[in-house]
């Protein structure tokens, strides 16, 4: 379990470097000399475990009301974000936990500046939210389609201009900085995928009735611009991945690697919080010793 928990330093994008997303492999699992079976089950108990010790940060988090925890997913189609929110947060209260899937902007969503939408639903204090998908999709989708702006009626926007982009990963930063400022850990995870394995995965659903309602014929459109993409991420993720809101890069291709590497992020983030539970006051001590005494006598009776 031990290179779980060290290759998640790796997957984190230091604040300024360059990424090159043909330096992270998506195909990694643990090591070269163990058995899959083994692997699988390191990472499994591995998962397990940081599931656990989630439930129990969340918990926390919640009594201690002064963080809140954003994690954000992005991805290229069928990388696994939807399985790995559902098997990473299975342990954690509903009560505390809200997840938001964003698609296609809405014509209200339209009339707003991009980051709106996203900032309308965050988690508040005590809470953990999570984005799959996000405004990031600004920077990603929209530059790859850049007609897309059109429909943002921005006054002299112009896609075409590299100023137009700088702007938009200075608006995240800015935005991302002024919520951990105000109380909020944000932790950003680009689930990467090859393209072979997408590959394969699509057939998986083409070939199951069980799967085909997962399918859409623009997945497989968006295969061709898989090149523009990926110059999309790298891009994103170093212009905007920082000491206060960093983005790790996650192997894909195994979704119980991709698993246990989100869970053991998120468990080493909340923990480094030093959350408490609040201490009662004097006059919550004598009314919780008054109603202990009360209830002790009615045992007797």
């Amino acid at each position: 379990m031990a290179a779980f928990r060290d290759h998640i330093d790796k997957c984190r994008v230091e604040p300024g470097t360059k990424v090159r997303l043909k330096d992270h492999d998506p195909g990694w699992k643990g090591g070269k000399n163990a058995a899959d079976d083994k692997l699988k089950k390191q990472a499994r108990e591995l998962l397990a475990e940081d599931r656990e010790a989630l439930a129990a940060a969340q918990q926390l988090l919640y009594a201690d009301d002064t963080w809140s925890v954003l994690l954000i997913f992005q991805a290229m189609d069928a990388a696994g974000k939807d399985s790995t929110i559902k098997h990473v947060m299975s342990g954690v209260n509903p009560q505390g936990c809200q997840v938001y899937s964003f698609q296609h902007p809405s014509h209200e969503e339209l009339q707003h500046d991009f980051m709106w939408r996203c900032a309308r639903v965050l988690p508040e204090r005590g809470r953990i939210g999570i984005f799959n998908r996000s405004y990031y999709e600004e920077v990603l989708i929209v530059k790859v389609h850049p007609d897309l702006v059109k429909a943002q009626r921005i006054p002299d926007a112009d896609p075409g201009k590299k100023k137009f982009w700088q702007g938009r990963y200075e608006d995240i930063n800015n935005f991302e900085r002024h919520l951990t400022r105000n109380g909020m850990v944000i932790l950003k995870f680009f689930l990467h995928i090859s393209k072979e394995e997408q590959r394969r995965r699509f057939l998986e659903r083409l070939n199951d009735p069980a799967k085909h309602w997962k399918f859409s014929p623009a997945d497989v459109a968006e295969r061709a611009y898989w090149d523009e993409y990926m110059r999309a991420y790298e891009d994103a993720l170093t212009e905007t991945s920082t000491d206060w809101a960093p983005w790790y890069v996650i192997p894909a291709d195994h979704k119980w690697v991709t698993r246990a590497l989100v869970a053991t992020a998120v468990v080493r983030a909340i923990r480094g919080l030093d959350l408490r539970y609040p201490e009662p006051t004097p006059q919550l001590r004598e009314q919780i010793a008054e109603a202990r005494q009360l209830l002790e006598k009615e045992g007797e009776a």
